[in-house]
């Protein structure tokens, strides 16, 4: 459910005693470990018993499994999960209690007031290159603090409460990045999405336009000079006065990557500001997308006023974060990674490194279409896109937030991938899933999981078939 905004923005000691419906949520439980950072009372609830709800219980959290009126019995303040509905039994009741009730974004922005924040947005690649900033900003001597909407490798959890400096996910999906007023911002890329939400693809773009108008006078703007979305977007700030750096490998960007090279599964480019060479940056990560989070990480991270090396030192040290082309392991000489891609250009780009991390390998790819108007919107798009992999797994819509719809399912994707029918299988039982991707992989491929939902559970399930298939073999 959306919450609306309060008109009042109240720094977090006043908020009192907070209660998060939907507490193991990826942003909700970064804003949780912030809040009990600075000594407030934090308790929650969620549907399933996670390592989020341990963390946070290690921290002083009260954190329940399920939920109950009576868990809000204590509380002042209730932050919702936008994933949760409007009938949830803690939100009915803290609405007849009169609590204070806030949307996710108006507690981030209670946890930011006070600091420098940089926004980091865009309709994908925002959660990694929110973690390479941070990540290049520790290397250069900083302690920013941060929210992510992953774990980062480097620091195992998604937030911290650090120093002035606040790096942020700025979330378009509800519209939360229009609640912020950043310092400065990251566009990584403007692509309709999220036309539940927003209605028209004009609607979506209007809305970073929006966003970009909310940066603090003196403040600035990176785009990604690649994506015409954000380039747009860059063209209508810089003439409404604000400052504007380009980044990505195209001609007339302002930090400019250039003779990319991929080896063993690193990315090294030599790159070039205002003409001048800077140096080379190496990542550890394949794919053209992940090179341009990278481009635009530094970019704000030169912005900021931090120098190249040491801000190159921790791109090269950046491992990546949870289910962002995350390895899993590997069984009987099949690899496994797990990413959250979901949009038809995530697809593309995720798919194609897999292409470059398999080798001489075949890729398989299991994916679980996101949400019933996003696959109604996006669906064949999405079916296209997979026609990257060899052999290719559908599963059923992840439903979330949304109600079902029988004529919108997995199917629709799956009739869609330009592939011979022999080497595309729509799976429509969940627990049958593994079972058929183990089935496929054959010794030097490489098992890809993509999706938002929970299709990141299929990953390890096909490992064990795979071990035990080869122990019984032996």
């Amino acid at each position: 459910m959306i919450v609306p905004v309060p008109a009042e923005r109240l720094p977090p000691e006043r908020l009192g005693r907070v209660h998060f419906v939907g507490i193991g949520g990826a942003a909700l439980s970064g804003i949780a470990r912030i809040l009990l950072a600075r000594g407030v009372s934090v308790s929650g609830s969620d549907a399933a018993d996670t390592s989020a709800l341990s963390a946070l219980r290690a921290l002083g959290a009260t954190c329940w499994v399920g939920h109950a009126a009576e868990h809000v019995a204590n509380a002042d303040t209730v932050v919702v999960s936008t994933a949760v509905r409007a009938d949830n039994v803690e939100v009915v009741e803290a609405a007849r209690l009169g609590l204070r009730l806030l949307p996710r974004s108006a507690a981030l922005d209670s946890v930011m007031l006070g600091r420098r924040v940089i926004a980091v947005a865009g309709t994908h690649g925002k959660t990694t290159t929110t973690a390479m900033l941070t990540v290049a900003l520790l290397a250069c001597g900083a302690d920013p603090s941060y929210a992510v909407g992953a774990d980062l490798c480097e620091t195992g959890v998604n937030a911290h409460d650090g120093g002035e400096l606040f790096v942020a996910e700025a979330d378009e999906s509800d519209g939360a990045f229009l609640v912020y007023s950043p310092a400065a911002a990251v566009v990584t890329n403007v692509e309709a999405d999220h036309l539940d939400v927003y209605g028209t693809e004009a609607a979506y773009r209007a809305a970073f336009e929006a966003f970009a108008e909310r940066i603090e006078t003196g403040g600035f703007l990176v785009v990604c000079a690649d994506d015409p979305g954000s380039v747009r977007l860059g063209k209508r700030a810089a003439a409404l006065g604000l400052a504007v750096a380009s980044a990505g490998f195209d001609a007339a960007a302002e930090l400019r990557g250039d003779a990319l090279r991929v080896t063993d599964g690193a990315s090294e480019l030599q790159v070039w500001h205002r003409g001048q060479p800077l140096g080379e940056l190496r990542l550890h990560a394949t794919g053209r997308h992940y090179v341009l989070d990278a481009l635009c990480a530094l970019a704000a991270g030169l912005r900021l006023g931090y120098p190249f090396a040491s801000l190159a030192l921790g791109l090269e040290q950046f491992s990546g974060t949870s289910r962002r082309m995350e390895y899993k392991g590997s069984a009987a000489g099949v690899t496994v990674y797990d990413s959250y891609a979901h949009h038809p250009s995530e697809i593309t780009g995720d798919l194609r490194a897999a292409r470059s991390l398999a080798g001489s390998g075949r890729v398989v790819v299991c994916f679980q279409p996101h949400l019933v108007s996003r696959t109604r919107a996006f669906g064949i798009e999405m079916g296209h896109a997979l026609g990257l992999a060899d052999e290719v797994v559908v599963m059923d819509v992840y439903v979330a937030r949304e109600i079902a719809d029988p004529t919108v399912t997995g199917r629709l994707v799956a009739d869609a991938v330009p592939k011979p029918a022999e080497h595309v299988h729509f799976e429509p039982q969940w627990d049958r899933t593994a079972d058929v991707v183990a089935a496929k992989a054959r010794p030097g491929d490489l098992v890809l999981t993509l999706g938002a939902g929970d299709v990141t559970r299929i990953g390890p399930c096909v490992l064990a078939l795979l071990t035990t298939t080869a122990e019984e073999r032996t």
